[in-house]
């Protein structure tokens, strides 16, 4: 597979996951076009992305402003550049809010995908690798989560990553010709090495690590722990922390995947480190690495959220050849 002939859709590729994917699919001799509403990014993380690749490579980078919800959107872009698979990444992520919110995050996650079948279906650009997560396991009977486990979803959130997988799975099932991976990680963390892109959400983080963050240089007062009463060690939740880098590498593993198997169906694999790590433990170590002492206010536990998940990361060592650290 030449990666130099191969152009790739990322959707989404402005948030934190997808501009760590990028400088790996640029670096790699692929061309990537983004589309971005940047709902919660920036157009400078692109800047930053054609900082760290250099001029050469920038070339091979296109930005698009657009919405997933607008088909005219997609269509416009579609129709002027042939892509040979699509990383699809956009979409709301927080799990509280969609409880409070599930109809912003059924239009948003649902719908953006259904018009981007429909569109990579009119253009015969059947290859997309999905963003999927561990909250499609709910509250696992047992840990570490294997991907042929009971999918029950607990939140509006992972029930949106889990119908799309239904979706996925049905799609494939009728149109044979469909390759689709299912990619399901666990909680990202890090940064790029150079420190020049990471996570930095907009408002109120609802991710551990950019909150933790924003304690530490002041931008917020405390950080707030939900949940305390927890049946684990420390009484906070436990969750399976993966170094974005990794994860990014994944996806390059997972299009290679796309590209030389043609028989690969519709298949879901887990992203994580195998290992669980508490709230608490997290804050410790933030703590000890940077010399910070993070004030904390122990919180009810938040409606929909898990008690411990991990994952086992066996088969996408065994069929991707890709492995964490």
């Amino acid at each position: 597979m030449d990666a130099s002939q191969k152009t790739i859709l990322v959707t989404g590729g402005a948030g934190f996951i997808g501009t760590h994917t990028v400088v790996q699919l640029l670096n790699e001799g692929f061309k990537v076009s983004i589309i971005d509403n940047l709902d919660n990014s920036v157009i400078e993380a692109i800047d930053r992305v054609k900082e760290l690749v250099g001029p050469e490579l920038s070339k091979k980078l296109q930005f698009n402003l657009g919405d997933l919800r607008n088909r005219d959107d997609l269509d416009k872009l579609f129709s002027k550049t042939k892509f040979d698979a699509v990383i699809h990444f956009a979409g709301l992520k927080a799990v509280g809010e969609s409880v409070g919110n599930p109809r912003r995050y059924f239009d948003n996650n649902l719908i953006g995908t259904i018009n981007l079948y429909e569109i990579m279906a009119k253009y015969n650009c059947k290859k997309m690798v999905f963003s999927s997560s561990a909250t499609v396991y709910g509250q696992p009977e047992k840990i570490p989560c294997v991907e042929d486990f009971e999918l029950k979803a607990m939140n509006p959130y992972g029930r949106t990553k889990l119908f799309l997988e239904e979706i996925a799975r049905d799609i494939q099932k009728a149109e044979p010709d469909w390759r689709i991976i299912l990619l399901r990680y666990f909680n990202p963390v890090g940064a790029h090495e150079s420190g020049k892109i990471g996570e930095d959400p907009k408002g109120i983080p609802n991710n551990l690590m950019p909150y933790i963050q924003q304690v530490a240089v002041g931008r917020l007062p405390e950080l707030n722990v939900y949940g305390h009463d927890y049946p684990t060690k420390d009484g906070s939740a436990i969750r399976d922390y993966i170094h974005v880098m990794d994860l990014a590498d994944g996806h390059t593993a997972a299009l290679r995947k796309l590209f030389t198997t043609e028989s690969i169906g519709c298949v879901a694999y887990n992203l994580g480190t195998e290992c669980g790590t508490s709230v608490l433990e997290m804050v410790a170590a933030f703590e000890k690495a940077s010399g910070k002492k993070i004030p904390i206010k122990l919180c009810p536990r938040r409606p929909g959220d898990a008690t411990a998940v991990y994952a086992s990361t066996e088969k996408a060592q065994r069929e991707l050849g890709w492995k964490y650290g």
